[in-house]
C-alpha cells in the first residue's frame, strides 16, 4: 500500500487534494482549517459559503485556489466527549467519506491532517489508529485505485505514532 507518513506543512505539499479537518461551518476556524483558508484566499471561503456546511463525519470538496493542491478535501471530526458519542466511528468516516470524494475525482495523491486530535480533542493514539484502519480498509476495497496517501503530521506525537503504527 502506498501510504507515507512526513512532518510539515499540508498547505505546501504537491498532491492532488488535500484534507481539511474543518468545523461544521466550514468557513474557516483555528489549527489546519486556519492555515488551509489562509494559504488558499479569499476565494475559498467564498466557495465554502456556497456548500451550507457540513455534517460531522462527512465531507464537501472546493478547489485548491493558491495552494498547490487542486482540490481541498473538507471533512468535519468528531469533537471528543469521553468515546461514549459515536466519536470511533464519526471520525472512520471522515477518513471514507474523504477517499470516495477521492474517487470520484480521480486523485491519484491525497494528503490528510491528524483529524480531531487538536482542538477537538480526540486521544491521538486512537486517532491514528482509526486512520490507518480506515484507510487500508478503502484501499483493499479498491484494489486498482492507483492513490498515495499521506499523513501529514504537524507534531512530534503523532509523527512518531503513524511511524510506530505503521511498522
Amino acid at each position: 500500500m502506498n501510504i507515507k507518513v512526513i512532518k510539515g506543512d499540508i498547505t505546501r505539499l504537491d498532491v492532488d487534494a488535500i484534507v481539511n479537518a474543518a468545523n461544521n461551518t466550514l468557513l474557516g476556524g483555528g489549527g489546519v482549517d486556519g492555515a488551509i483558508h489562509k494559504a488558499a484566499g479569499n476565494e475559498l471561503l467564498e466557495e465554502c459559503r456556497l456548500l451550507n456546511g457540513c455534517n460531522t463525519g462527512d465531507a464537501k470538496y472546493t478547489k485548491g485556489y493558491r495552494l498547490v493542491a487542486k482540490y481541498i478535501i473538507h471533512t468535519v471530526g468528531p469533537v471528543w466527549q469521553g468515546g461514549n458519542s459515536n466519536e470511533p466511528e464519526l471520525l472512520a468516516s471522515c477518513y471514507y467519506r474523504s477517499l470516495e470524494l477521492a474517487k470520484s475525482l480521480d486523485i491519484k495523491a491525497i494528503a490528510f491532517p491528524n483529524i480531531s486530535t487538536g482542538v477537538f480533542g480526540f486521544p491521538k493514539i486512537q486517532a491514528a489508529e482509526i486512520a490507518l484502519k480506515t484507510v487500508k480498509q478503502f484501499l483493499q476495497a479498491n484494489p486498482f485505485l492507483p492513490i498515495e496517501i499521506t499523513f501529514v503530521c504537524f507534531d512530534d506525537e503523532n509523527y512518531d505514532l503513524y511511524h510506530q503504527l505503521l511498522g
